[in-house]
């Protein structure tokens, strides 16, 4: 019986089968110094862009601490998608130490961060955080390319790793077991052209699969569905509409993706709850009855004539009420105009927001001050002082 041609054999890559990509990758753990400390995965070859991926299980837990990705062409380490060597130490020492901890678990302990805006690339900004002192990031990254003042990203390939280089800031500076809340929804790529099709791209679908990589888990998917006929504006299903052809069918998009995760631990969400610093904000942050019992939420959606996709407030609001306590620290990476500091300021939270234009940094500064404004003081719940860094 001949053999069954492979992708990588029809491709004519360098790195043909699992053993070579195992190989290969063995090949880079060692010039880490990391070869005893891990073994491999099933390797996946990536051909939509001509990648092998590699995962990396350590050998004293068996859990996955990161990934080698290789250029399937040419076989050499690609070092903008491989989990960075001191990434993989950290996460390999962090399950060693719990390994070998016999003392009781601490404490969670009070974030000291202040209600702050970073003006800048928020892979870079983050990194003046603290590890750990985040409590819930929220966040809707941009478009790629849908819109002209969008169109900042070379490739929908540089679009997914600039979000997962911002994503791997997020896991560092969110706290143990807490929670990352994506708003995305799929992108429709316009055609330049009549004689093009125009494309479009599963964004939501292609993010969860950076997000489990950099060691989120997946928790909850929310479907946030508008009233009817505000999708139209997409010009989706119109052709349809006007002649009815099979084939031309096309769904007018009335809804958008809430997609929930944890960062990855062995501990329990009651831990959370239970080693709380302050069970007064644990109790007083209680869901009142009326709450969303479904993963379908129904929002109108929302507008602003100074920033091109903005989402309502009150869809923080209910994100930052499900998965923080109050005088928690909320972190919108992709931060606009800034919506999540307004639900964060009304619901007795504090907020970190990076936002790259100067323009959209102007406005939350012209209008960050109604937002913290003084409110009668709640028992137990301190509020931060504002500040803007740039």
């Amino acid at each position: 019986m001949a053999r069954r041609v492979l992708v990588s054999d029809a491709r004519h890559y360098a790195v043909r089968t699992v053993d070579d990509a195992r190989a290969r990758a063995d090949d880079a753990v060692q010039g880490w110094g990391l070869r005893d400390a891990v073994r491999f995965g099933l390797p996946e070859i990536d051909d939509r862009y001509h990648v092998w991926r590699v995962p990396v299980v350590s050998c004293a837990s068996a859990a996955t601490a990161g990934e080698v990705v290789l250029d399937a062409r040419s076989g050499a380490l690609d070092p903008a998608r491989t989990t960075a060597p001191d990434t993989l130490r950290a996460r390999l020492d962090q399950v060693a130490s719990s390994r070998g901890a016999t003392t009781p678990r601490a404490t969670i302990t009070r974030s000291p961060l202040v209600n702050m805006v970073l003006c800048g690339d928020s892979e870079s900004t983050l990194s003046s955080l603290p590890e750990g002192s985040v409590d819930l990031v929220f966040t809707s990254p941009p478009y790629f390319n849908a819109r002209p003042e969008s169109g900042d990203y070379l490739d929908y390939d540089a679009y997914l790793e600039k979000t997962r280089r911002v994503f791997r800031e997020c896991h560092r500076v969110l706290a143990e077991g807490r929670f990352l809340v994506l708003n995305t929804a799929p992108v429709l790529l316009r055609r330049a052209r009549r004689s093009e099709a125009s494309r479009r791209l599963a964004v939501p679908f292609d993010l969860h699969r950076v997000l489990v990589e950099e060691a989120f888990d997946f928790v909850d998917d929310i479907v946030w569905e508008k009233p009817e006929g505000a999708g139209w504006a997409t010009g989706r299903g119109r052709r349809f509409a006007a002649d009815r052809r099979p084939l031309q069918y096309k769904a007018v998009p009335v809804t958008e993706y809430v997609l929930v995760y944890r960062r990855r631990t062995d501990r329990l969400i009651d831990w959370n709850i239970r080693a709380h610093h302050d069970p007064d904000a644990v109790d007083r942050s209680r869901i009142a009855d009326g709450y969303e019992r479904t993963n379908v939420w129904r929002l109108p959606p929302a507008s602003r004539p100074d920033h091109p996709a903005v989402f309502p407030v009150a869809l923080a609001e209910r994100v930052i009420r499900y998965w923080s306590f109050e005088d928690d620290v909320i972190l919108d990476p992709f931060a606009g105009v800034g919506t999540v500091g307004v639900a964060a300021a009304r619901l007795g939270r504090r907020f970190v927001l990076c936002e790259l234009e100067p323009r959209y940094v102007r406005v939350i500064r012209r209008e960050v001050a109604p937002w913290l404004t003084p409110r009668p003081p709640r028992r137990g719940a301190p509020r931060g002082a504002a500040g803007t860094r740039s």
